[in-house]
């Protein structure tokens, strides 16, 4: 009789401890999946708080970028750190005529082909000499650091827009001593159709308002109110001719 009592407490005795040994696994396993869960937490907040301190998760500060810059960086361009031009320009009127030949010739300007200077790409850094004022091909930064399509507020260094006009866009340019009224004028007209253009200052070039495109330029010595008929016109016609058209 009491060998069955001393083998029922045996029994009840390793019963006990199973459950006790069941117990502590699943306790251990509840602590690990609150220390899983903080962890998470605590990646998510780091990540949170990096997107805050860099300007909403864009390297280049497009995320803040005002609506009227119309910053478009989808085909892999870059802003560069220079500051987007949020100004509100003055809608230009309707043209009364878009022959480009004719237009230009009103507004005192000059349309020249230029020979190709060649599409090297150079590591970032590397002095480059154009023969164009404004540049219109030649050596260029790689790929992943041409300018972004957009109207900027400063001068964009023709390493990087050269590349892009590669890819089918124009740049419109305007010396900083040009008065307010016709710069708005020429913000107004990049708002108008903003798809491929990259508007800046050039205060290294000759004249008062230009347009390049690969291999092509529109340069106008002083601003005239056709000039905004001879910018679109050139705009119109060599958008989009580039050997490396990019979609827009």
């Amino acid at each position: 009789m009491a060998d069955r009592r001393e083998e029922r407490e045996r029994l009840r005795q390793e019963r006990i401890a199973a459950q006790q040994r069941a117990a502590g696994g699943e306790r251990r396993r509840e602590l690990l999946g609150y220390a899983v869960a903080a962890a998470l937490v605590a990646v998510v907040i780091a990540g949170a708080a990096y997107l805050i301190a860099s300007g909403g998760g864009d390297s280049d500060g497009t995320a803040d970028a005002p609506e009227n810059a119309f910053i478009n960086t989808g085909f892999g361009g870059v802003v560069a750190g220079l500051e987007p031009d949020g100004r509100e320009g003055t809608p230009p009127p309707q043209p009364e005529n878009l022959n480009l030949k004719t237009v230009v010739k009103e507004a005192g300007c000059t349309v020249k082909k230029h020979p190709d200077e060649g599409d090297k790409h150079v590591k970032q850094g590397t002095k480059v000499t154009y023969k164009t004022d404004p540049p219109t091909s030649g050596s260029h930064y790689p790929p992943g650091a041409q300018l972004a399509e957009g109207a900027y507020r400063e001068f964009a260094d023709p390493r990087r827009s050269v590349h892009t006009l590669e890819h089918g866009r124009v740049a419109v340019q305007y010396s900083p001593e040009l008065s307010e009224e016709r710069q708005l004028a020429l913000k107004g007209l990049f708002e108008e159709d903003p798809r491929g253009i990259m508007l800046f200052p050039n205060p290294k070039m000759k004249s008062e308002v230009a347009a390049t495109a690969w291999r092509n330029s529109l340069t106008c010595r002083s601003y005239d109110d056709r000039v905004i008929d001879a910018v679109r016109a050139f705009r119109d016609q060599f958008r989009g001719a580039a050997p490396e058209k990019v979609p827009f």
